[in-house]
């Protein structure tokens, strides 16, 4: 896999073009029928000429790694995929997609293999200590769900296989949530580039979208947990980090950040799914918690 190239600042302010473009289109609806069908007769008009100069741009390319190398390339991606030119079939893209988060999956002791790739539906099976946490399954399949749907939209559902080798299916409804190219995330993502600036050993607090967070820094690895302890049902400031361990400052349980927050007699952390995206760290918040934190 080519590496990924870097990622200009304003990529950010690229990501969210397309929620821009529909609240505009929607005010249209306002001055009328009339001016509303103009304005998305105007915007596919628009597409399609920028659409028909990336397909000339595509099959001019003599170099294949040149072609390879904007594949890789998030913004240039996701306009190849809207027009279908895409040089890496829906195979690819999603086992690329699996291996950029493989070591966010590894930091919760677990894997995933891909079992099966269809036009419309992927099938995985999660490996490891995380499948038996569902604290760490939940927060995996958030961050297995966004990599997918960001790579390969066409996909239409995502299934987990309990036993790769009996290729028993568990329902998609109970694990990972439906996929649609045209749904709304059951999550949202949010940089936090102060994380960053935590040292090793170092455990710091941080206020995003009304959550408070718990995050911390074990080697070069940083992990976000949500800023309760499930033991005394209080908040976990002023808590310590030793090696992999926090230990709540109030009821002296320890928790191993490293295993998804799990702690003695079957507790365990709140972990939320922590990855880069445009160059920056970022959390991933359900939209309840964020909502009603």
């Amino acid at each position: 896999m080519a590496d990924r190239p870097d990622t200009p600042e304003n990529d950010t302010h690229w990501r969210t073009a397309g929620d821009r473009i529909q609240t505009l289109l929607d005010s249209c609806a306002a001055a009328g029928t009339t001016a509303h069908e103009r304005a998305q007769q105007l915007v596919r008009e628009v597409v399609g000429l920028y659409g028909a100069g990336l397909e000339r741009i595509m099959r001019s390319l003599d170099d294949p790694g040149l072609a390879e190398r904007l594949a890789t390339d998030d913004l240039v991606a996701s306009l190849l995929l809207v027009h279908g030119l895409h040089p890496h079939d829906v195979h690819r893209r999603v086992t690329d997609a699996l291996a950029r988060v493989r070591p966010y999956l590894g930091s919760h002791g677990g894997d995933v293999d891909l079992i099966e790739v269809t036009d419309t539906v992927v099938r995985l099976a999660f490996t490891g200590s995380c499948k038996s946490c569902p604290s760490s399954a939940v927060t995996l399949e958030l961050a297995v769900q966004d990599a997918i749907r960001a790579a390969a939209p066409e996909i239409c559902s995502i299934e987990l296989v309990a036993n790769a080798k009996s290729g028993t299916v568990i329902p998609a409804e109970t694990l990972l949530a439906r996929v649609h190219s045209n749904g709304h995330d059951a999550t949202s993502w949010h940089p936090v580039p102060e994380l960053d600036d935590l040292a090793p050993g170092e455990v710091g607090g941080f206020l995003v979208d009304g959550t408070t967070l718990l995050a911390c820094r074990v080697g070069d690895q940083t992990f976000a947990y949500r800023d309760h302890c499930p033991v005394c049902d209080d908040t976990l400031a002023g808590a310590e980090l030793c090696d992999a361990l926090l230990r709540c400052p109030r009821c002296d349980t320890g928790f191993d950040v490293v295993r998804a927050g799990a702690g003695a007699n079957g507790a365990h952390l709140d972990p939320l799914p922590l990855l880069p995206r445009d160059g920056v760290l970022s959390v991933a918040l359900p939209e309840a918690l964020g909502a009603s934190a």
